[in-house]
């Protein structure tokens, strides 16, 4: 009986290890919800700046300028009264037929230069970005011409555009070379103050926003690609155009988006170069504002806001830029 005992009733160390552990369990695993509370509170507590800037700096003055858009203005005082006329009179004309659509056509005006700037900013951030990502092998070599594309950033954006002045200009170096060489019998007017030099300097100006992020792009492809490409027959066009440019496209929507963006709300480039002949909304903007038409010029704002916003989301249906990054 003694050893039946001694078998059944197990040790009473046993016995008080196994309730600890089983009181003990539920005590261990209290303390992990509050954990996880807090650290949510942290991460808002983290986001709580940022986002109190992006609310005070960006949120605050875009319902602002929205709320403008909604007065009325004399020549000297401003109306706080509900009218939705400064939107209605950026199509003013516009069905008349007799070509006094002015303010739309200047929104298609500026398009048309953000349009023809993307289009050769793309084509040269791809070609420089090719160049330096696969033709130049030493790190070294590509920071340097990394800092050779930046140094017309040390400069102020107004002193680059009038150094084209002396180029472009009736009595310029390039109408003197034409001259010269007897390509050309009078001095070319269209190099300057025209559409040809506003695209000209959009492009010296903002080329580097878009070779930037193509080249982020093409270094973090797998060389191991390109290789099995040439392996298989490939040419240097097919590979560019069947293996590259589609990894490289995630870059190229970045830089089109800041190349979009900055042409379609610069007034100062068009100003210089176009010699106040040729007109942008951010120019009318800028006129507006002066001449304390505020709500005209807040009216354009949100217009010109608007269709940036478009062309983005229609470049982003093109890349899941959340899957690419």
């Amino acid at each position: 009986m003694r050893i039946e005992a001694s078998a059944v009733t197990p040790p009473a160390g046993s016995v008080a290890v196994g309730a600890s552990s089983a009181v003990d369990a539920p005590a261990r695993a209290l303390p992990a919800p509050p954990r996880r509370a807090v650290r949510r509170r942290i991460a808002w507590l983290q986001a709580a700046p940022l986002t109190a800037v992006f609310v005070v700096f960006f949120l605050v003055p875009l319902a602002l300028i929205a709320m403008v858009s909604f007065w009325r203005a004399t020549d000297y005082e401003l109306i706080p009264a509900f009218t939705a006329q400064s939107y209605l009179d950026i199509f003013a004309g516009c069905g008349s037929g007799d070509g006094s659509c002015v303010m739309l056509s200047t929104y298609l005006s500026t398009l048309k230069f953000s349009l023809l700037t993307w289009a050769i900013t793309a084509l040269l951030g791809f070609a420089v970005a090719y160049f330096l990502a696969f033709h130049v092998r030493s790190t070294l070599m590509q920071t340097v011409l990394f800092i050779v594309c930046t140094v017309p950033f040390w400069t102020s954006n107004v002193i680059r555009m009038i150094s084209w002045i002396p180029l472009l200009g009736r009595n310029g170096l390039i109408n003197e070379a034409l001259l010269a060489t007897g390509l050309v019998q009078q001095p070319q007017e269209w190099l300057l103050f025209s559409d040809f030099s506003v695209v000209l300097a959009f492009v010296h100006l903002y080329t580097m926003f878009m070779i930037v992020p193509i080249f982020n792009s093409m270094m973090r492809i797998d060389r191991s690609l390109i290789e099995a490409a040439r392996d298989n027959g490939a040419t240097p066009w097919q590979t560019v155009l069947h293996v590259i440019a589609p990894l490289s496209k995630t870059g190229l929507l970045i830089g089109s988006i800041f190349v979009i963006a900055l042409v379609m709300g610069d007034f100062v480039t068009v100003g210089v170069m176009g010699g106040q002949q040729i007109a942008s909304v951010g120019k009318v903007i800028q006129v507006q504002a002066n001449v304390l038409q505020f709500p005209a010029a807040a009216a354009n704002a949100i217009g010109l806001l608007a269709v940036v916003l478009l062309m983005i989301v229609a470049l982003t249906r093109l890349v899941d830029l959340r899957k690419e990054l």
